[in-house]
């Protein structure tokens, strides 16, 4: 089996990237290539023999120990962006891993700092076994029952590993994670395209996380397009680099951008407060606390046994990042939360929704040129919500607008432009098997609204995805509330574009060349 991976998900021009590979001792050809609007190609190597390494055990934790097949030089003219590294064996086999080339220090080529979910890449991460989910081999070889295989997810995992194929470089046009119709009378519930996930072998965690062919990817490749210049850089640089925003107008999160951790999250916070804008293309955002050790080596991320799991400080912990142990629930930063909101045309969860939002403030600044009025929904056809969404709750004013109702996080001056509605998960005992349980729903309970009862359970059970905007500080928040955002540019959606031209025009984000 080939297969391969960095010392290190990020490096700048000039500096060097270990490759660690396994292969069956033969002759493989590496290539290195620039992925956004283009496919372009920086690097070509014929000839690198790569030996075979056994994987030991627990290398989904400890990683693989692997020694280096090759060292990668980032070239100086190597621009800021995702690198896609293949290597290809004499059988014609593949494969894949990457990475992301940040700017030179103390230069700014763009106005922006696009930060690739680099951390939410590594929780879906299930190479040698298992990930924060599961313990994935287990249950994709059927020995162990989906229950038990979620009890034996880890939440230490090692970055010295590869990805699986499917998270790194599936095919293009890989299914989203969506139903694209309403569900039919009486037909039974489904989600996103079983028979291709059949096909390639795919796992419940494949769709979730990765660049390549999915979120990310769209979104720079409408961007790059459109003229926009963008820097880059990961989830971790935030973390190990406080200074790494300063002077940039903006920061952009898109997709699927679930795990951060404290230091990331500070920076981002001081960011915005001292000016910065963030742009939040992406659902489920900042859901998660997680934690960094051994230089980048270590990923900590234990989920719901946060607090059981290990014996550290609360500031160190990993949990949701709206526990009341740790006072700083997401959305006094993203202004939105998953807790809110929750899922949209999959299995049972607004099986026939409109897969779009419904419009309410029709003269809100991001929607100005976009012919849109009070009452219309955009997206419904492409579809723009399903998958993971945020939201807050709201109460109508007598304007006959909705109005949020400030609590964990969400502040009072949150505006609203449209919303849809979402469902935590599905219900038992309805007829249907469900699909999407609802996880945890106890614990949600208890940390929304302080009660785990019954009655709190259901309450949060429905939810809606919400488009909103709020200032804090000296800066500004944009957050588009679903993960779909990004493929409502890539279909061209014209309302979609106009939206996300009015917020990167709005947050400074500067066009290199006329589109």
């Amino acid at each position: 089996m080939l297969a391969c991976y960095t010392d290190r998900l990020s490096a700048r021009p000039g500096e060097r990237v270990s490759l660690h590979a396994s292969g069956d001792g033969g002759s493989c050809r590496l290539s290195i290539a620039r992925v956004g609007a283009e496919r372009r190609a920086v690097f070509e190597l014929d000839g690198l023999r790569v030996d075979h390494h056994p994987v030991p055990p627990n290398a989904d934790r400890d990683g693989c120990g692997w020694p280096a097949a090759f060292e990668i030089e980032i070239g100086e003219d190597w621009a800021s962006g995702y690198y896609d590294i293949v290597l290809t064996d004499g059988t014609g086999a593949e494969a894949h891993h990457f990475v992301v080339v940040k700017p030179p220090v103390g230069v700014r080529r763009a106005t922006a700092l696009m930060v690739l979910a680099t951390n939410t890449y590594q929780s879906y991460n299930y190479w040698g076994g298992a990930n924060a989910y599961s313990n994935v081999t287990g249950l994709m070889s059927g020995q162990v029952p989906f229950v038990e295989a979620m009890d034996q997810a880890i939440g230490v995992l090692s970055t010295q590993r590869p990805f699986p194929p499917l998270i790194v470089a599936p095919p293009p046009n890989p299914p989203r994670l969506i139903n694209l119709r309403k569900r039919g009378f009486k037909e039974a519930p489904w989600a996103a395209d079983m028979a291709w996930m059949v096909e390639h072998r795919a796992s419940p965690y494949d769709g979730s996380a990765g660049f390549l062919h999915k979120w990310e990817h769209a979104f720079v490749a409408w961007a790059e397009s459109n003229g926009y210049a963008l820097d880059f850089a990961t989830d971790y640089d935030l973390d190990v680099e406080q200074d790494l925003l300063d002077g940039y107008a903006a920061a952009l999160f898109v997709g699927h951008s679930e795990y951060w951790s404290g230091p990331q999250r500070d920076q981002v916070e001081r960011f915005v407060d001292a000016g910065g804008k963030a742009a939040i293309f992406s659902g489920n955002s900042c859901f998660w606390k997680v934690r960094w050790e051994n230089d980048g080596k270590t990923y900590v991320c234990h989920k719901w046994k946060g607090f059981e799991a290990e014996d550290v400080p609360p500031e160190k912990a990993t949990h949701l990042w709206s526990h009341p142990a740790f006072q700083r629930p997401e959305a006094a930063l993203t202004g939105l939360s998953f807790v809110f909101a929750g899922y949209h045309r999959l299995g049972m969860c607004v099986s026939r929704g409109q897969a779009g939002f419904t419009i309410y403030d029709d003269r809100h600044w991001a929607l100005e040129g976009s012919d849109l009025f009070y009452g219309d929904v955009i997206g419904g056809e492409l579809p723009l919500i399903g998958y993971e969404s945020d939201g807050c709750r709201f109460q109508f004013g007598d304007d006959g607008l909705p109005k949020a109702v400030p609590m964990l996080g969400v502040p009072e001056t949150l505006e609203i432009i449209g919303v849809a509605p979402c469902a935590f998960g599905e219900e038992a005992g309805r007829g249907y098997n469900p699909i999407i349980p609802p996880e945890k729903l106890d614990v949600i309970a208890q940390v929304t609204y302080g009660d785990a009862s019954a009655e709190a359970q259901a309450r949060v059970m429905r939810g809606h995805a919400v488009l909103a905007s709020f200032k804090r500080g000296e800066g500004e928040v944009f957050n588009s509330g679903t993960t779909e955002w990004a493929h409502g540019l890539a279909a061209r959606d014209p309302f979609i574009e106009v939206i996300t031209h009015n917020v990167l025009r709005r947050f400074g984000v500067t066009r290199a060349t006329s589109a």
